[in-house]
């Protein structure tokens, strides 16, 4: 559903208020003067079941008695009226409904209930609700005030989402007080249906709004949350204030992974993989859409700091180190131009202490060699008022510089302290698009949380390297191995268990086994060889360490059998009622290396989730880790290990060789598939993997599962919150020469045979395919075509192999819009591979997993003299509509199809070749973001 209907709350041409009332300080009262007079153009009715008439406006008694259509129903009635209410609205073909009721935020019995009574309506209906427990929404643009608060903010370019109606209400005062705008305003409530995920996609689209602001305190879908997120943090930023950074859930941990990943961690983790900026305060939230808006991105996290107080570059720098950005190292030949304009007396270094008496035109040379430094990302400018400054023509001189083509490419930020001339000044910076602050620290903060921003899209845009690593190995076994713990009532697997599961997926497993007797462990010793480790085997013993359960560097059967019988003592000292199953014997591993911690966990809100960080016993005193969602590639994987201090140690350190990192990343890659597939896994960390310049070694392994889970049957990756690589949809396929291709998703490992495959097309093929001739396309929207979101997109493309490697020779995709129901087609052939029945069979291939995926409606856009497409898109059953641009709408009704002829057979392919259906001014929004990206990047 997402978008569906969402126009009728936040552009609704007539709104009916249920729980009209004429008593002053009521919520009934101040919605109806709100709605009657601010301006809204829109027709509103009222309705109350006891009076004729409110404030001399005829009211209604229900909402059915309302003569003609209302796109929007505001309610303020008792919680418990509500369920039927919104029933009655159903009848009448209401939309849109904004509950501002209270009473439902409890979890009692009674308030369940009630949701759900108001669920099946919506359900039954098609309704949007927002709410309840809400303000409501406010639109300024059309003088729309749909809350029961006094406040109506001018219209802006951000749209601020609040899950918290008392804050939502401050911040609206704040923000008139400040001068800032909205787009929209919404107070979210309890979510019992629109959430964030429905209001990203929906502002993702709108054009009134440049940026997206965002106060959580949890989330309630996950999985849509991410995909709107991921889908839109590319074209408009997406800025959030989480609040609730602490948890107490990591006490009931039984592995390390556990206690170390906190609920907030987690949440910090999926915000990095959708590109979502973070904040601390509600100020940095309107402060970072400024700058965001008004500033270029920052090429790096370096910074050049012109100041005429030092004290205050100091405090900029404190600031700038604090944030984990660096002050830029200046260049030899900047000093040397500075020196020969500067006072002597000039600090010489960054920050750039020109002091006191700096004039304007100091000012104006100290920026102007910045912006010629190539060691130079962003300047931060600060100015105090001096004897001799001059704020104003400081301003304008770095307007003109600024706004000067040559430096166009570097983050200006400015902090003008002062009153009087001042304040002129930040009015001449802010009238030209560049921001003030209010202190130093303000600035760094906003500059970092842009270079935050920066690293965020580079994650996604960044194309990963294929590593050959294909864990596909047998599920049964594994299964059996979970199923045979949970039987036992036992959550925790024991080590040799959890061996056995890792060593199907090739991880590099320390041999073991298990003794039940000192015999037995002398046996094992002598098979594994001299020297060896002895660990207790127990499930009641989790940290073996902790309880002095583990003996090294064992040299013979004398100290095998001594060994054996202490531990055995130790174990019943630190557990008289455990279980002790025997000891594990393993070799001693001697080869030096790095320990590290790999872990996952199952979070309540965002399901599997990744840790890396320093492993061993100080894993959890010095909490060096970072986290990821599943699935990796190498791209997050680097990321991950970047984010660690132990990373610098893994680059080697002093006279220790450094690890063999591609190693470490195809281990992560091997641990995400594990847990993409086994949902019924709860904790698992490898702790201590031992890695060094030339192997790994797991030498300690714990899985704890969700006994629950271990005998349900779970819809496909139901577990992630991003769907991983969709391998079901690969099938072999033979063209009609008798070469046989690889029909399968997209990859962002691909974008080097898509720009291969690209290079390819003929001029035809590329006006075809793009409604214009292209030469080239950037990194940028190749990485689009490839890093694709499988829940709301699909691109199948075929793969040769030769002697010469591997190439693509066509892709056809389709662009699911947000509400699930229609999608866009475009597809196109390399021109050498056209008439072998390629493109027929791919585009039947994705219209068979459109209808899977439960698209009712296709679509595609071609142009007039596209034959090949016309033809094969009617042979389809396409229906065809020559629309007033020039273009050429096919359209595909998968439902009624299925409805009428029941599943049809597969179309087999023919001679008539295609290409690729183009877009219009009359296309869906993927061919327009498509041709919009390309724009801002190609040579034609």
């Amino acid at each position: 559903m997402v978008t569906l209907n969402l126009d009728k709350v936040f552009n609704p041409k007539s709104v009916a208020i249920i729980g009209a009332s004429d008593e002053e300080g009521s919520i009934g009262y101040s919605i109806v003067k709100n709605l009657t007079q601010r301006g809204y153009a829109g027709k509103v009715y009222l309705v109350n079941a006891h009076k004729p008439e409110i404030l001399g406006v005829k009211a209604f008694q229900t909402i059915e008695q309302i003569p003609e259509h209302v796109d929007l129903a505001v309610i303020a009635m008792p919680a418990k009226t509500v369920p039927d209410i919104v029933e009655q609205c159903g009848r009448v073909s209401v939309k849109g409904a904004i509950i501002v009721s209270t009473g439902f935020k409890d979890a009692s019995a009674d308030s369940n209930a009630l949701k759900e009574q108001i669920l099946e309506a919506r359900k039954k209906y098609g309704i949007r609700i927002i709410g309840p427990n809400c303000i409501g929404v406010i639109c300024p643009r059309i003088n729309l005030n749909a809350t029961f608060l006094d406040k109506m903010p001018k219209p802006g370019k951000v749209a601020f989402i609040t899950q918290s109606g008392a804050l939502g209400s401050a911040i609206l005062d704040w923000a008139i007080h400040k001068n800032i705008g909205f787009s929209n305003f919404i107070s979210v409530g309890s979510m019992i249906d629109v959430d964030f995920g429905d209001l990203i996609d929906y502002f993702g689209t709108d054009p009134q709004t440049r940026s997206i602001l965002l106060y959580m305190e949890n989330l309630t879908e996950a999985r849509k949350f991410m995909s709107a997120a991921r889908h839109f943090a590319r074209t408009k930023p997406i800025i959030v204030v989480k609040a609730g950074k602490f948890s107490e859930s990591a006490k009931t941990a039984v592995t390390h992974i556990g206690s170390l990943s906190t609920e907030d961690a987690i949440y910090e983790a999926a915000f990095k993989r959708a590109g979502i900026v973070r904040v601390e305060e509600i100020e940095d939230l309107f402060n970072t859409a400024e700058v965001l808006e008004n500033q270029p991105l920052p090429k790096g996290p370096s910074i050049a700091i012109i100041t005429n107080a030092g004290s205050l570059g100091i405090m900029a720098t404190d600031a700038l180190i604090a944030k984990g950005g660096r002050l830029a190292n200046l260049s030899k030949k900047t000093i040397e131009a500075l020196n020969g304009v500067l006072p002597p007396s000039w600090s010489k270094s960054n920050p750039l202490d020109i002091l006191g008496d700096a004039d304007a035109e100091r000012y104006r040379t100290a920026l102007e060699a910045c912006l010629n430094d190539e060691n130079v990302d962003g300047i931060l400018i600060i100015f105090t008022q001096q004897s001799m400054a001059e704020p104003i023509e400081i301003a304008k001189n770095i307007v003109e510089l600024v706004k000067s083509k040559t430096y166009q490419n570097k983050t200006i930020l400015t902090n003008f302290m002062g009153y009087g001339a001042v304040q002129e000044a930040n009015r001449v910076l802010n009238e030209n698009n560049i921001p003030t602050y209010s202190t130093p620290e303000h600035a760094i903060k906003a500059y970092m949380y842009m270079y935050q921003y920066k690293r965020n899209l580079e994650l996604i845009y960044e194309t990963p390297e294929e590593l050959p690593v294909d864990a596909a190995p047998p599920k049964r076994p594994i299964l059996n191995i979970l199923r045979s713990a949970a039987v036992e009532n036992r959550e925790l697997l024991t080590d040799v268990e959890a061996k056995r599961i890792l060593e199907y997926y090739n991880f590099p497993v320390v041999k073991t086994a298990v003794a039940a007797n000192a015999d037995e462990a002398v046996a094992f010793a002598k098979q594994i060889g001299y020297p060896v480790v002895l660990k207790i085997l127990s499930p009641a013993i989790i940290y073996k360490t902790d309880a002095d359960s583990v003996i090294l560097d064992i040299n013979s059967d004398a100290e095998v059998r001594q060994a054996f019988e202490l531990l055995m003592q130790r174990a019943k000292v630190s557990n008289e009622k455990a279980n002790i199953i025997g000891v594990t014997v393993q070799p001693m591993i001697r080869h030096r290396g790095y320990e590290v911690i790999i872990g996952g966990k199952k979070d309540p809100t965002f399901g599997s989730a990744i840790l890396f960080g320093m492993g061993g016993v100080g894993a959890e005193l010095f909490k060096d880790y970072s986290i990821g969602l599943p699935p990796l590639n190498t791209t997050l994987i680097r990321r991950m290990l970047e984010e660690t201090k132990v990373y610098q140690l893994l680059r080697g350190y002093r006279n220790i060789p450094p690890a063999n990192l591609k190693l470490l990343e195809e281990v992560l890659l091997r641990f995400s598939q594990l847990l993409i597939d086994f949902p019924q896994i709860r904790e698992i960390d490898l702790n201590p993997l031992l890695i060094s310049e030339k192997e790994a070694s797991v030498l300690d392994a714990r899985i704890a599962i969700d006994k629950e889970a271990v005998f349900r049957k779970f819809e496909p990756h139901e577990h992630l919150v991003i769907s991983p690589y969709p391998k079901k949809y690969e099938t072999l396929w033979t063209l009609r020469n008798g070469q046989e291709v690889l029909l399968r998703p997209i990859k962002p490992e691909d974008e080097p045979l898509w720009l291969e495959m690209f290079q390819s097309f003929s001029e035809e093929s590329i006006r075809y395919r793009f409604f214009q001739v292209i030469k080239d396309t950037p990194h940028e929207v190749r990485v689009r075509y490839c890093n694709i979101d499988y829940d709301r997109e699909i691109a199948i493309v075929a793969e040769l192999t030769e002697e010469g490697g591997r190439r693509i020779l066509g892709v056809a995709r389709l662009s699911i819009e947000p509400d699930g129901k229609n999608g866009e087609l475009a597809f196109i052939v390399s021109d050498k591979w056209q008439g072998l029945g390629l493109g027929t069979k791919m585009v039947d291939y994705v219209l068979e997993i459109a209808k899977e995926m439960g698209v009712e409606t296709v679509y595609a856009i071609m142009l007039p003299d596209n034959k090949r497409a016309l033809s094969l898109t009617q042979k389809m059953g396409f229906n065809l509509e020559y629309l007033k641009d020039g273009t050429v709408k096919g359209v595909l009704n998968l439902k009624e199809e299925t409805a009428k002829y029941g599943e049809p057979a597969l179309q087999q392919p023919d001679a008539t070749e295609e290409q690729a259906p183009v877009p219009s001014k009359e296309t869906g929004r993927a061919q327009q973001t498509e041709v919009s990206l390309l724009k801002e990047g190609v040579s034609t």
